[in-house]
């Protein structure tokens, strides 16, 4: 079946940055699997964790783009693991605060090195793309967008 080139999923930028991004999670979801355990959702929960200040439990969700019950459902796995504390935050007696303990931290780390050095390897031999210039570029792209966010959702997490 032939589509037009204005059809929806036609060849513009938008789709193109999604399905980029549909492959690089397939991709890191792989590979954390097979070389830490995790998965990319779960990845992501602890890199979000580990880029905020003791947050609780609406921080995380905030951040996460996901609901409150959906954290709170998800942390006891997460201390079952080793990977996060709950702590009680003495300001607020019934505010519980989050913090990766040191196997959280090292599993960040070690995976997040681990993703960058491999998509950066993916590369290698495609000499066209200035992954350099391309993570300049894409910065640009995403300062622009978050100012235009900004202007139509001022309170949102991502601005």
């Amino acid at each position: 079946m032939t589509r037009p080139p204005d059809h929806p999923l036609g060849d513009r930028v938008t789709v193109t940055l999604h399905h980029l991004v549909d492959v690089l999670d397939e991709y890191a979801d792989h590979l954390l699997r097979a070389e830490h355990g995790v998965t990319l959702s779960q990845y992501l929960f602890l890199a979000v964790l580990s880029d905020l200040d003791h947050p609780d439990v609406t921080t995380l969700a905030r951040c996460l783009h996901v609901t409150k019950a959906a954290v709170s459902k998800r942390v006891g796995s997460f201390v079952a693991a080793g990977w996060v504390r709950t702590l009680s935050d003495p300001g607020h007696a019934r505010r519980v605060v989050l913090e990766l303990t040191p196997d959280g931290v090292a599993l960040v780390r070690d995976a997040g090195r681990q993703l960058e050095e491999a998509f950066t390897s993916a590369f290698a031999d495609v000499p066209q793309v200035d992954l350099t210039a391309l993570h300049r570029d894409l910065t640009t792209v995403l300062v622009t967008m978050r100012s235009a966010l900004a202007q139509h959702v001022p309170d949102s997490p991502l601005v």
